[in-house]
């Protein structure tokens, strides 16, 4: 008995066996067509591109620090365009091609991708630190093994083969862009509060906890000083964005995948001593850029405190409670909105900024909100539609990733909305 992949169109030999047959011919189809399930209909190319052209049109030459927001506000939306490119581009360019060869090579290959895909996307966002911009690299990874597939034969560890691909595709990228976290700069007319500014990352980007890997790696040699695997709390990717690119994949290597010294040193074409010396001055780096002891910041699960903190802060921000939102949060709170450059690290600054917008007597009122729970980076996040007075749809405006301590909200990090599909969400309600 035969059957046609539903993904491909490829004919299925079925055993004969009992149960269903199988609708794909592979666990590369499998995904596929689910990502297609998860995929908005009708993808907003157009209405991107007109958005964009609308925000050139009214870019801001002067002031430098106007000029500089207008801009940076239009990369999340570049990268947006870029990955709906990508995906017209798949069914030329795609790296696990069913239509390239039916060799068992590439099946090898196409196993061994679907296997190691969502750590690898992970491991590039650790790089990186932008969703976008790893799913580009993960991309190029794939694409760089299928043109060196040639070798795997060869290869004793496949899954340490991938790895130095997507490392030399992210240390490539990094070299290109020479980019590292500056502290935010005064916005002339705005009180950000009497805090030191923090670190600004304007290609940071969330990452939705339900696209990590099943299984955290498996460890080699753990350290007392290394960061926790699971991690992907903002602050550690804050932190460790501050390395210099090959320490920090040394570090990520070493500490958070999980490879021994010698394989690092062989992911990284260096000596174990050098890799070893990369590692302990990122380990360095690191103790100093992270608040407080490593327990501190590694990320554990929320426990019912936590919850029940994110669900009284949902009914306030649902009721527009502004009060009850300030009770919820420390007065030392620091609030930043990448890759826009306005930042707050005082809950009466933050609030003398947001309560305007909040407040329906007041001429800046922004419309009425309705907020979903989500999970980003391991934390608590919030996803936020927005009403806009005289309109009747409320659209996707922002994901705020919250880090909690002592019972209260201490840091909110707001992103813009061009990422709620990755969360499964919709861009309307």
């Amino acid at each position: 008995m035969t059957a046609r992949c539903q993904a491909c169109g490829r004919t299925i030999d079925s055993t004969g066996g009992p149960g269903r047959t199988a609708s794909y011919c592979s666990q590369a189809c499998r995904q596929r067509a689910y990502r297609e399930r998860r995929r908005p209909a009708g993808v907003p190319a157009q209405e991107l591109v007109s958005d964009i052209g609308e925000r050139l049109t009214r870019l801001r030459l002067e002031p430098a620090l106007a000029f500089q927001a207008d801009v940076e506000a239009l990369s999340p939306r570049f990268a947006q365009l870029r990955r709906l490119a990508r995906e017209a581009g798949e069914a030329v360019e795609n790296v696990t091609p069913t239509d390239v060869t039916n060799s068992g090579e590439d099946d090898t290959l196409t196993a061994l991708i679907e296997a190691h895909r969502r750590e690898l996307r992970v491991h590039c966002y650790r790089l990186l630190g932008s969703y976008d911009e790893a799913e580009d690299l993960t991309q190029e990874t794939f694409l760089r093994a299928w043109r060196a597939r040639e070798t795997l034969d060869g290869v004793d560890n496949p899954r340490a083969w991938l790895y130095k691909i997507a490392t030399n595709a992210c240390l490539d990228f990094l070299r290109k862009q020479n980019r590292r976290p500056t502290p935010y700069e005064p916005v002339p007319g705005m009180d950000s509060g009497d805090g030191p500014p923090p670190p600004r990352l304007p290609w940071l980007q969330p990452f939705p906890d339900d696209q990590l890997p099943e299984a955290p790696a498996p460890q080699h040699e753990p350290d007392e000083q290394a960061v926790a695997s699971e991690t992907l709390e903002l602050v550690f990717l804050t932190a460790i964005q501050q390395l210099p690119p090959r320490q920090r994949a040394a570090v990520i290597l070493r500490d958070v995948a999980g490879w021994s010294a010698q394989e690092t040193a062989e992911l990284l074409d260096t000596s174990v001593p050098s890799a070893n010396s990369a590692v302990q001055r990122g380990r360095s780096t690191l103790r100093q850029a992270l608040p407080g002891r490593r327990e501190d910041w590694s990320a554990p699960a929320p426990g019912a405190e936590d919850l029940a903190l994110l669900q009284r802060y949902l009914d306030a921000f649902a009721r527009t409670d502004i009060d009850a939102m300030v009770e919820l949060v420390r007065e030392d709170i620091v609030l930043t909105m990448p890759p826009n450059p306005f930042w707050f690290t005082s809950r009466d600054a933050m609030f003398a900024f947001v309560r305007p917008n909040l407040d329906p007597a007041s001429p800046m009122f922004a419309g009425h909100w309705r907020v979903l729970p989500v999970r980003a980076n391991g934390q608590l996040a919030v996803a936020g539609y927005l009403q806009r007075p005289g309109t009747t749809v409320f659209r996707a405006q922002l994901i705020d990733v919250l880090r909690v301590a002592d019972g209260r909200i201490a840091q909110i990090t707001t992103f813009e909305p061009h990422l709620f599909p990755a969360f499964g969400l919709p861009m309307t309600l």
